[in-house]
């Protein structure tokens, strides 16, 4: 079993999930954050003086999946994320080992509880 974070840019959340969609990925957490990589936050005017903004807003999807799926899961993200090229921002991806699952309403454990 696998956890896949991957933080992504907010307007790209619905060509994700039909991306997943079309993998049969269909549980996932969408969290609100805020963050910055290379672009270093961004510049914006307001009330006539420049303000900058160090963090920038954005989603980290939250995906627990068994083996099989890690790689089609993975290729959707990066498919349905990348804004035309591939630009600075388009989001990264980090793939942990999950130690184990339960799930609270039947108590099953391990790869049958994802």
């Amino acid at each position: 079993m696998k956890l896949i974070l991957a933080t992504i840019r907010s307007e790209r959340l619905e060509a994700v999930k039909e991306a997943l969609a079309r993998v049969e990925v269909f549980r996932m957490t969408v969290l609100h954050c805020q963050g910055f990589g290379r672009q270093k936050g961004q510049t914006e005017f307001h009330r006539g003086r420049e303000v900058a903004y160090n963090l920038v807003q954005k989603l980290e999807l939250q995906i627990a999946v068994n083996e099989d799926f890690v790689e089609p899961t993975v290729r959707a993200i990066m498919e349905a994320s990348r804004s035309g090229e591939g630009a600075v921002g388009d989001g990264k991806i980090f793939i942990l080992p999950l130690e184990d699952c339960v799930r609270i309403r039947t108590g099953e454990r391990g790869p049958e509880a994802i």
